[in-house]
């Protein structure tokens, strides 16, 4: 947060994010229909490009009281997808309780998952209780081969995210169930054509292991957190950030996720996006937790922006 004010939010060698965005319409909410939980900072890794910073250290997590105000809320203003995030959001108690109640009123429950916290006997029966609440799962796979995954994630994480993947097919994941794998770069550098990515994804991944799955998600890495203070350290930001610029696209704003979502942090406080909570960057609104639109209703409103946007708007986009 300290890095974001002092640094990021402040660079002059690139124009405001608001100042480039031509069309400002695009940058104000439209229905709210995305409810996006990040429901806990508790991890079992400590990735390096983690922007929440999560990791085994950290112990916030989100209580039962604050679940129910976000399903009341949920139910109340017809959101229709319930997309739980963390940290490694199994790792939360009462994360079954979040997922079996969101399955009841959502038209599509998310959740997104590490992969490897699933061999954990503590929570391997989850691959099970996906399936049975027909859960799209959204996972973390940095690359396809075992050298960058391990680097960007720790020591055995690649082998165990592949049994972890056997086992997901074995239930029906990537066939009648949602498995969708997200990729991101694994330096300071812009990913490649997703439709790219994905044809090789599904290629390696199946003759190697013969697994399937649905859709590959390229994210840019978003200069915050983690990866945003290994580059001030090593003092490539300036450089990154003019890659971000140099790369805005202004087809992807009209697209961007924060114009349909909220995202609620574990306290129950909302923020535009995941991102935007990372830096505490809340809603434009009076009201900022959840807990108070049980009896108001989500007005229009202008998106919280910043310098870390560009992550979301350069090339083909990353929301």
């Amino acid at each position: 947060m300290e890095f974001y004010k002092k640094v990021l939010n402040n660079i002059d060698y690139i124009p405001k994010f608001y100042e480039t965005v031509k069309n400002k319409n695009f940058l104000e909410t439209t229905k709210m229909e995305i409810m996006q939980l990040n429901i806990g900072k508790i991890c079992n890794l400590a990735c390096k490009h983690c922007h929440v910073e999560a990791g085994p250290q950290r112990k916030e997590y989100m209580k039962r009281d604050i679940m129910d105000d976000c399903l009341y809320v949920f139910e109340k203003h017809n959101f229709k997808v319930m997309d739980i995030t963390g940290g490694a959001p199994e790792m939360v108690s009462d994360f079954e309780y979040l997922v079996s109640k969101s399955s009841k009123i959502a038209q599509e429950v998310i959740v997104r998952t590490n992969l490897s916290i699933l061999l954990d006997d503590k929570y391997k029966h989850l691959i099970d209780f996906y399936a049975e609440n027909k859960v799209t799962i959204f996972c973390s796979l940095p690359f396809y081969t075992k050298e960058i995954t391990d680097g960007v994630r720790g020591l055995g994480v690649y082998d165990s995210s592949i049994e972890v993947l056997r086992k997901l097919n074995k239930v029906g994941y990537g066939k009648e169930l949602t498995l969708n794998l997200v990729y991101n770069p694994n330096g300071a550098f812009l990913p490649s054509s997703q439709e790219c990515l994905e044809a090789e994804y599904k290629e390696k991944l199946f003759l190697e292991y013969g697994i399937v799955f649905n859709n590959l998600f390229v994210i840019t890495n978003n200069p915050i957190g983690r990866f945003g203070i290994t580059l001030y350290k090593k003092d490539k930001l300036e450089n990154y950030m003019t890659k971000l610029y140099n790369a805005y696209n202004e087809d992807t704003v009209e697209f961007l996720m924060c114009r349909n979502e909220i995202n609620v942090s574990y306290d129950g406080y909302i923020f535009d996006c995941d991102f935007n909570q990372a830096v505490n960057l809340k809603i434009n609104s009076e009201k900022k937790h959840i807990r108070d639109y049980r009896d108001n209703d989500f007005k229009k409103r202008k998106i919280v922006t910043g310098n870390h946007c560009y992550g979301c708007t350069a090339g083909a986009g990353s929301s």
